[in-house]
């Protein structure tokens, strides 16, 4: 008879976890494809063609601003390295350089956050073409309670947060934050 009740206890907390299981919704993997935007902890380089006091990396601040000699801070968040440049060589043609030539390329990505169930948690750089399991590799690997078949992850997208349960195998982004959960059994 305990035996009965100790295996429906089992089931239920099993039906338990599959009922709070919730797959990433569409805009979710749609951030993935879409082209690349800014936004704090990413560091851009800008080169400005004759200019080398201009040519250097800057941060994006936590206000989603570069601040860049001559002209200030320009509006970095939200916006792709082609707008970014467009707007820095604008306020730049406004009476400091004529015509400039300005390109802004990334330097370094916004890093990735990993925690829960994993050896080491915490902020790790981020490589083009990361995935979970890569992301967990860096972190040094699963704990021994980790459930190891998907992961949460949370990332901001348009101003909103979004948290969705994906597979291994699924490619993180800069900014994203990983947590791995803790296994029942």
């Amino acid at each position: 008879m305990f035996a009965r009740v100790l295996l429906l206890l089992i089931v239920v907390l099993g039906l338990h976890g599959c009922s709070s299981y919730r797959p990433a919704g569409d805009a979710f993997h749609k951030s993935l494809v879409g082209p690349y935007t800014l936004d704090s902890g990413d560091r851009v380089r800008l080169i400005v063609f004759n200019q080398t006091d201009l040519n250097n990396e800057y941060t994006v601040d936590q206000s989603g601003y570069v601040s860049i000699p001559l002209i200030g801070n320009v509006v970095a968040r939200g916006k792709q390295t082609n707008e970014l440049a467009k707007n820095i060589a604008s306020r730049l043609d406004n009476g400091f350089i004529r015509n400039p030539d300005v390109s802004v390329e990334i330097a370094q990505y916004r890093p990735f956050f990993v925690m829960g169930e994993v050896k080491v948690a915490g902020q790790y750089a981020y490589v083009t073409g990361m995935t979970v399991q890569t992301a967990i590799a860096i972190s040094g690997g699963f704990s021994t309670r980790a459930q190891q078949r998907y992961v949460d992850i949370t990332r901001q997208l348009n101003g909103k947060i979004l948290t969705g349960r994906v597979a291994l195998t699924a490619p993180i982004r800069p900014g994203d934050t990983i947590y791995v959960r803790e296994r029942f059994f």
